[in-house]
């Protein structure tokens, strides 16, 4: 049985990693007192009582403890604070074979961001397989359920005398600096960073992300059929992915909200010879989050990366 450590499971991302786990006859997961889980020595203690540690803490508090952390314990951070950081593992099995055998030996993997998910799957199969350059101007929209906002949005949206405005589609990001950006250029290996557009919704969970793709801008000729197939050929062996086998939904919706509660991740692709939409549906909980670490942590101690998340 392996020992677990959350630090942090009282958070959003913490508590649904734990109700992940909690029933698993394989894992133990390892609890801290309350009155010292801010107590750095006391959570020393649990680091190395474990045999992975999950820190579900802001940026700041995650660089403390991974950076006092003892040097021969396994870290999983669900922070934004190690995306791009050269020494830990960028958290994605399906970036390739070899990605998931880095996740697997590695000492210290960052768990990707919700936004940055969802892009970064749609995006980085058309530039590594030459169908976009690196220089292409790209734009993002995502939509989100509020749950992404942690346990200050979560209480706003649910305060029963809230004003009007949280009725309605928010947009924010508005300068153009969010946190995400960072690793979907890291990650994609693209020159410049997308116009993006991320708006925050009435729904507790769920997101789609969705990138316009140009037909005239393309490297090599494709329509939306051929990409469809490049993805189902590319993601073939992702047990977290699906690639939709049609133009989108029949009734012509795409419902950010309908993968809440899932793990895994769809990938749409539509459009016509002028412009391609290519969206990802996932739960921002599930696989942008929580669901991804566990996939992560499956996988960091050696068991199939789907293990009870899937059921």
């Amino acid at each position: 049985m392996y020992k677990i450590f959350v630090d942090g499971k009282d958070g959003t991302t913490g508590l649904r990693i734990y109700e992940y786990l909690k029933d698993r006859e394989d894992i133990e997961i390892l609890t801290i007192d309350e009155a010292k889980r801010k107590d750095i020595d006391e959570k020393l203690k649990m680091m190395r009582q474990s045999d992975l540690t999950i820190l579900c803490l802001p940026d700041e508090a995650a660089r403390e403890a991974a950076l006092l952390a003892p040097k021969d314990v396994r870290i999983l951070d669900a922070s934004s604070a190690h995306r791009v950081d050269p020494d830990w593992v960028y958290g994605m099995p399906e970036l390739g074979k070899t990605q998931r055998e880095k996740i697997q030996s590695a000492q210290k993997t960052a768990v990707p961001g919700c936004h940055a998910t969802g892009f970064i799957l749609l995006v980085r199969p058309l530039i590594e397989k030459g169908f976009i350059g690196a220089d292409y101007p790209f734009a993002c929209h995502s939509i989100t359920g509020y749950s992404g906002g942690g346990k200050k949005m979560i209480m706003e949206y649910e305060n029963p005398d809230r004003t009007f405005e949280y009725s309605s589609p928010r947009q924010y990001g508005l300068a153009q600096k969010h946190k995400h950006l960072p690793e979907i250029m890291a990650i994609t290996g693209i020159n410049h960073e997308p116009a993006f557009n991320p708006i925050v919704c009435d729904f507790p969970c769920g997101m789609t992300v969705s990138v316009p793709i140009a037909h005239r801008l393309l490297e090599k000729a494709a329509c939306a059929d051929e990409l469809r197939q490049l993805y189902r050929s590319y993601y073939e062996s992702a047990p977290m992915i699906d690639v939709m086998s049609t133009a989108g939904p029949a009734s012509g919706f795409l419902s950010a909200n309908e993968f809440a509660g899932k793990n895994t991740l769809q990938i749409v692709v539509y459009g016509n010879n002028e412009n391609i939409m290519l969206a990802a549906r996932y739960d921002n909980l599930g696989k942008g989050a929580s669901g991804g670490a566990v996939q992560c942590l499956n996988l960091m101690l050696g068991m199939q990366e789907e293990k009870g998340l899937l059921d």
